[in-house]
Formats: structure tokens, C-alpha cells, sequence
């Protein structure tokens, strides 16, 4: 339910920059320590699967049960959203992923993989949370500063990303020490994190941003028959072709990144590579992901959000590219997932900019939880293909999947601009 006090806390435009302020930074602190849980989830699940089943294709379902579980949460968290505001949504994120670390730590004491699947499908609410923060964060923006406002919250979880996946090694020491078995400390440990990360959302974002924003532009909540269906963003779709046209490109980076990250540290282990290495090279993919998406956002206000997403399929084409030549080259395997990072936050930050600045305001929830939910689907499809593709035809065969599906993409992105420009 939205306060009295919410409705009219903002009055002017001074006031109004002051609540994006004070907004940007709660988001950011929630990013830094829910990036920690989803970093060491991503790290460490699909090599725990494959020590559990000992199975490559079935440790592909790790990456799997995590983008589904994003997927699942979307619209979920888009409907808290729209009824309760930002708060509502973003709590129910973090939640989940706290409840679904509990059971990933139950799953692994127990040496069950099914049932380590069932949690990181909840575990996946972490990237739900971390995804719908985005979007929190253009609320109260101006519309030529909101690609900029969404990058420095995506930017936020650099801290926590980069850290996790190197926090897993002391986490698990530290767990066995406590009576835990191998590998259930690092989920422990990040169920501390997204435990913090909802206190945070709970406790200090106030006043909730799309209240505020919906009380300064007179529109109301959605209703309960409205909130609980997507037909709504599906009618928005078909009559806003730029709209189609940014969702599309996010689900095709999404997809291409989580595919060819959530197979990385297996080929690496079945290489020889120690966690140590595996956990540097994720690192060192997410800073690609996060560490200049400021940069992408202001390029995208400045030069264009088409033009950005343009830019990320070339990288994504280079990644597939050096990834699928690198062989036993570790410094090659790594250079490709910084590249993949790089066009993955290209396509998110000018994607989801142009998805928000592209519909009308009181749409806005229901249709970024459809992208959501497409952009978590495709990758969940995705990591199910790329564990069957490496687990049948190899890692360098996974490369070439991907990058003949960017570039078609690309291109049609390419000529569906070109034909629509002169009608604009």
C-alpha cells in the first residue's frame, strides 16, 4: 500500500532531483551487496552440478535453473511493482534468492543436485532483483539522463560481482570450519548477502520512486485484473515497433552471455584450471559487464541507443569469436569474456533505456517485466543448448552457435533502422 506521505513528499523539481539522488545511492547499495550472491551462485553452481551428477550436459541445467528462476520472478516482481511500488517488487526478489541459497546449502550437505537445482531456480530472484533495479532507477529521471541514471545502478553491482566469485574460496574455508561440507559455505554465504540486500530495499527506499513518480504524473497503480496478466506490455509490443525492436536485442545478449558464461568455468575445470583461475576469469567477464556501463549509458543519451546496440553485437560477435579459437589458452578464454561482458552491458543499458523511454508511462512496469521474462527465458533456452552443444560437439562449436545468432541479429537490427528512418 503506498503512504499519504509518499503521495505528496514531492512537489518540486528541486525536490524531485533530490529523491533520484537519494534513490540512485539505496539502489546502488542493494546492487553491491546483491551482487555478491548472484556473483558467487554463478561462479560455483555448474561446477557443484557437475561434482554432484557427474554430468557436463546436466551441469548445464545450473546456469539453466538460475535464468529460469529470473524469469520466473519477472513478472512476479513486475506485478509487486505495479500494485505496491519498487519496494514491494524488489523484496520479493531478494527473498526468493535468500530462501533459494538456504536450500542450494540443504542440497549440497545432502549430495542432491535435483534438489540443488529446485533452490538456484530461486537463487535466480537475485538476478530478478538486480534486473528490475534497472528499471527503479528511471522512475524519477529525465528522459535524457535516463540511460545514464539505469547504467550507474547497473554499474553498482561491479563491487559485489567482481568480489563474489573470489569470496567463494575463503567462504567455503571458513563453512567447512563450521561443520558445513564442501561448497555449502560460498551459499551460505551468499544468503547473507541477499539477507542484507533486501534490509536495504526494506528499510531505506523511501519515499518508493515509482509511487512518487506515478503521484507527480497522475497516473494510478494497476488494478488487480490488469496486474495479473502481461496482455497489457503484449499490446504495447505490437503497436511500438522501437519498443520490439530493444527487447528483441536484449534477449539476444542476454542469451549470447549466459550461454557461453555458464559453460566457461566447466571448460576451465575440465582443463585443469583451479577455482582460483575459474573465479578470476568470471571476475574479470563481469567488470566487462559492469565496470563501464556508465560510459554505455552516456554514449547511448548522446549518440543513440540504436547505435549502441549495434556496438554490442560486434563485441559479441569478437567474443564468440576468440572463444570458440581459444583451445587451452586461458588468457584468450579470458580476454573473450571481458569482450562478452562489454556487449552483454551494451545491449542491457541501451536496450532497457529504450524500452522505458519508448512506452507510455503507466505501461512502463508491465512491459519491462515482459522484458524481463523474454530476456531470462531466452537464456535459460540458451544455457540448456549450451550444455548440450559442449557436452555433445565442444566448446569451440558453442562459439560458432553463438555468433552466427548475434550477427543474424544484428542485421536484422540493422535493416529494420534503416527502413524505418525515413519515416521518423
Amino acid at each position: 500500500m503506498t503512504s499519504a506521505p509518499e503521495k505528496t513528499a514531492v512537489s518540486s523539481p528541486d525536490r524531485i532531483r533530490a529523491v533520484q539522488r537519494r534513490t540512485l545511492a539505496v539502489l546502488s547499495a542493494a546492487q553491491i551487496v546483491g551482487g555478491v550472491g548472484v556473483a558467487v551462485g554463478l561462479a560455483l553452481s555448474s561446477v557443484v552440478v557437475d561434482r554432484l551428477s557427474g554430468s557436463t550436459v546436466i551441469s548445464g541445467f545450473a546456469g539453466t535453473a538460475t535464468v529460469l528462476g529470473a524469469a520466473l520472478l519477472a513478472l512476479p516482481t513486475a506485478k509487486a511493482s505495479g500494485s505496491g511500488g519498487r519496494r514491494a517488487g524488489l523484496s520479493l526478489a531478494y527473498g526468493a534468492a535468500l530462501t533459494g541459497c538456504a536450500i542450494s546449502v540443504l542440497a549440497i550437505t545432502l549430495g542432491s543436485w535435483p534438489l540443488l537445482l529446485a533452490g538456484l531456480v530461486l537463487v535466480g530472484g537475485g538476478s530478478a532483483g538486480s534486473l528490475a533495479a534497472r528499471y527503479a532507477a528511471t522512475d524519477l529521471s529525465p528522459r535524457d539522463r535516463s540511460a545514464r541514471h539505469l547504467s550507474l545502478v547497473v554499474w553498482a553491482a561491479t563491487i559485489g560481482s567482481v568480489a563474489g566469485p573470489n569470496l567463494a574460496k575463503p567462504a567455503d574455508q571458513i563453512g567447512m570450519r563450521l561443520g558445513m561440507v564442501q561448497t555449502a559455505g560460498p551459499f551460505a554465504f551468499a544468503a547473507l548477502a541477499f539477507a542484507l540486500a533486501l534490509a536495504v530495499v526494506l528499510f531505506l527506499l523511501r519515499p518508493d520512486p515509482l509511487t512518487l513518480a506515478r503521484s507527480q504524473n497522475g497516473s494510478q497503480p494497476a488494478g488487480p485484473g490488469r496486474n495479473r496478466t502481461i496482455r497489457t506490455a503484449w499490446q504495447v509490443l505490437r503497436t511500438t515497433p522501437t519498443a520490439r525492436r530493444a527487447l528483441v536485442m536484449i534477449a539476444v545478449s542476454h542469451t549470447a552471455m549466459v550461454s557461453v558464461m555458464s559453460m566457461t568455468p566447466v571448460k576451465l575445470h575440465h582443463d585443469g584450471s583451479n577455482l582460483d583461475v575459474i573465479g578470476l576469469v568470471i571476475s574479470l567477464h563481469i567488470a566487462g559487464m559492469y565496470v563501464l556501463s556508465p560510459v554505455v549509458g552516456w554514449l547511448a543519451d548522446k549518440a543513440g541507443k540504436v547505435p549502441v546496440l549495434l556496438l554490442g553485437t560486434v563485441l559479441l560477435l569478437a567474443s564468440a569469436a576468440l572463444a570458440g579459437t581459444a583451445g587451452h589458452r586461458v588468457w584468450q578464454v579470458t580476454a573473450a569474456l571481458v569482450l562478452l561482458g562489454l556487449g552483454w552491458s551494451c545491449g542491457l543499458v541501451a536496450g532497457s533505456a529504450l524500452v522505458t523511454e519508448s512506452v507510455a508511462f503507466d505501461r512502463r512496469p508491465a512491459v519491462q517485466g515482459l522484458s524481463d521474462l523474454l530476456m531470462n527465458v531466452c537464456g535459460a533456452t540458451g544455457t540448456v543448448v549450451a550444455g548440450a552443444i559442449v557436452g555433445v560437439l565442444g566448446y569451440p562449436t558453442l562459439g560458432l552457435v553463438v555468433g552466427v545468432m548475434v550477427g543474424a541479429a544484428g542485421l536484422w537490427l540493422a535493416l529494420t533502422r534503416a527502413r524505418s528512418t525515413p519515416a521518423a
